[in-house]
């Protein structure tokens, strides 16, 4: 039985160095890789994906802790979903979007009945930074107004409006691509702004200061706030009690649209179908991406309100993509719902957050002196690594590069070395596996970070 297809259809086995050779060769020198200095990078060819598992050209197994990019919700190669995209290649490929498609509709249709209420309807991208950036030009449109708050620690993209509202370093090399950008701080107790001793206390004070950037900013100037509503690749910061219904009392009083960021948490990932149904908020707009279909064919959209829909009812909405709605995306989007519902995902994402991850990881935190704090729910967690507890000083500096990156270098290099692919990002080593993992692997995978968090003690200076 042959360990892999090729390109060409052909059955070949692990352990084929010029197959491998191949793919490395034609990688470096056609491919441009995002984020990278292209000199410095020496990607590895990966020749097979199976539900929470990959290999590389040589056999080596990895268990995928990071869903790729937080986006293989169904994990690789799920049936449902390669069927669902097979079957409607074959009957209907492509289609453009100013036409009325049946698959198109229904996975519109599902998403608005599992979305808030008063959502109306769905514009469909192709992935979560132009979903952002059309939730941003609706919300302008609607309002007649042009700036945008948004927060440090954030993600949101890297085309234009939505890589200045990042308030992450990846914004910084990009300069000032939408002026009318404006950042703030949001809750963070751990790494408070406010010197603030309890969560309450972070959200009231975290609350005021938006308030007052708002009022400094002038409210008639400020169109919307978006926000991640579970902070993904900057630290799984969950909201602090209040805070998201804080700031939709501010967005009612102020008269700006409410935009929840939905690309990393959505479809899933801490156990509902939205992650601000966790919460008990309503939005303006949510913009999702990735777990809608896991990523297999490219597809983002935005969740539209009455209100703003109507905006549009007798004006036209100026923006439009090629590929908005494409019928294979959506056909695996569909399926997605269907996936969900038949192997209970939601169920069981909510199930292995409460009774394996949860308690395994303050297991570690009590057993790692390098673990500062932990965080999380459902199957999005994060463990901030420290040098000393006391301090809180962090294992890596903020956007360490170079030598100041080795210490969580070597954290990592232990995870892969055992067989595991982590999420990272700065001094914090995250859990986002593939929500279908089998309680077995999410264990292995746990006992794998326990080994590695071994070479994070080492670096410890604290008490």
């Amino acid at each position: 039985m042959a360990d892999f297809i090729d390109l060409n259809g052909a059955e070949q086995s692990f352990g084929d160095s010029e197959a491998q050779r191949k793919v490395r060769a034609e990688d470096k020198q056609y491919v441009f890789h995002s984020w990278s200095a292209q000199n410095k990078i020496d990607p590895l060819p990966i020749a097979k994906g199976e539900g929470a598992r990959f290999w590389d050209y040589d056999g080596n197994e990895f268990l995928d802790f990071s869903a790729q990019l937080v986006n293989l919700n169904l994990g690789h190669q799920h049936p449902g979903l390669v069927k669902a995209i097979q079957e409607q290649a074959g009957r209907l490929a492509t289609i453009q979007p100013a036409v009325a498609n049946d698959v198109r509709g229904e996975l519109a249709k599902r998403i608005v009945e599992h979305s808030f209420e008063g959502a109306r309807s769905v514009f469909f991208t192709n992935g979560g930074a132009d979903a952002n950036e059309y939730a941003i030009r609706m919300a302008r449109h609607h309002t007649g107004r042009q700036k945008v708050l948004a927060r440090y620690r954030s993600y949101h993209g890297s085309t234009a409006t939505a890589i200045t509202m990042t308030g992450d370093p990846r914004r910084w090399n990009n300069g000032v691509l939408d002026a009318n950008v404006v950042h703030f701080f949001g809750p963070y107790q751990y790494r408070s702004e406010f010197y603030s001793e309890t969560p309450e206390q972070e959200t009231e004070r975290a609350l005021a200061h938006l308030e007052h950037t708002i009022e400094l900013e002038g409210s008639n100037t400020i169109a919307a706030i978006i926000l991640e509503t579970v902070t993904g690749t900057n630290g799984v910061l969950v909201p602090t009690p209040g805070y998201l219904a804080g700031v939709r009392a501010l967005c009612d009083k102020y008269g700006i649209m409410m935009i929840c960021d939905e690309v990393m948490v959505g479809f899933g990932r801490i156990g509902e179908w939205f992650g601000y149904q966790a919460f008990d908020v309503t939005p303006d707009l949510v913009t999702f991406a990735k777990g809608v279909n896991s990523g297999y064919v490219p597809l983002g959209g935005v969740v539209i309100s009455e209100a703003i829909h109507n905006t549009f009812g007798d004006r036209a909405f100026p923006g439009g993509l090629t590929y908005s709605g494409h019928p294979l995306a959506c056909a695996a989007g569909v399926a997605t719902f269907d996936i969900f519902e038949e192997e209970g995902i939601l169920e069981r994402v909510r199930d292995l957050g409460e009774r394996v991850v949860g308690p395994r990881l303050a297991e570690l935190a009590e057993k790692h002196k390098s673990i500062g704090e932990v965080r999380g729910r459902g199957l999005f967690w994060a463990m901030e690594l420290v040098v000393d507890r006391e301090t809180r000083e962090p294992l890596v500096p903020y956007n360490a590069a170079g030598e100041a990156a080795a210490p969580m270098n070597a954290v990592v290099a232990a995870c892969k070395q055992a067989g595991l692919v982590p999420f990272v990002h700065f001094n914090r080593l995250q859990v986002a596996p593939p929500l279908v993992i089998s309680e077995e692997d999410l264990i292995k995978g746990l006992d794998i970070m326990d080994a590695a968090l071994d070479v994070a003690d080492g670096y410890y200076t604290g008490n």
